[in-house]
């Protein structure tokens, strides 16, 4: 249920149309939340139906032109809501964890090139969090509780990618080892 969460957030920050927000997606919430262009578009479909969103008038309707859309009153209610619930933590899967396990069962050839790979991998996006924390969240912008939540929740990834580049170097020690 979080996809049209997502998709809400994002439109409070900014109406947007289909286009400019999956061009944000892949920018921001996509670090964290992942979905095609074409799940966010049935999204957009779907929430426009419960009431939640609606396509701003366009001052010269064309036809195949973007539609740029706001969230209503029912959706703003329903993150609001959304935001307040409580959820467990979800139980993390890891396709390369369990090709791990899998390769203790039937052999691990290629094994230490792929944790090569992911350890380049994550050391790249963590370069990137860096990076946008640098340009994006200075510590004297940061002021204001929502500045500071965005903060945390850039925070959050960059951690993530320490302990993988981490995890994953200690990995490849004890293989070689």
């Amino acid at each position: 249920m979080s996809l049209p969460h997502a998709i809400l957030t994002a439109l409070l920050e900014k109406p947007s149309s289909g286009l400019e927000l999956t061009r944000r997606f892949d920018k921001s919430i996509g670090y964290f939340w992942s979905a095609t262009h074409q799940q966010i578009y049935r999204e957009l479909g779907k929430l426009e139906q419960a009431g939640h969103i609606r396509a701003l008038p366009s001052a010269t309707p064309t036809r195949g032109q973007k539609k740029e859309y706001e969230v209503l009153p029912a959706g703003r209610a329903e993150l609001s809501e959304w935001v307040a619930r409580t959820e467990d933590p979800k139980p993390m899967r890891s396709a390369l964890l369990l090709r791990m396990r899998a390769a203790a069962v039937v052999g691990g050839a290629g094994m230490r090139d792929e944790l090569e790979r992911h350890l380049a991998l994550h050391r790249t996006q963590l370069d990137e969090y860096l990076e946008i924390e640098q340009r994006d969240f200075p510590a004297e912008r940061r002021d204001t509780e929502p500045d500071r939540l965005r903060h945390l929740v850039l925070r959050g990834g960059i951690d993530l990618e320490r302990f993988w580049v981490a995890w994953l170097t200690d990995a490849l020690a004890e293989l070689k080892g």
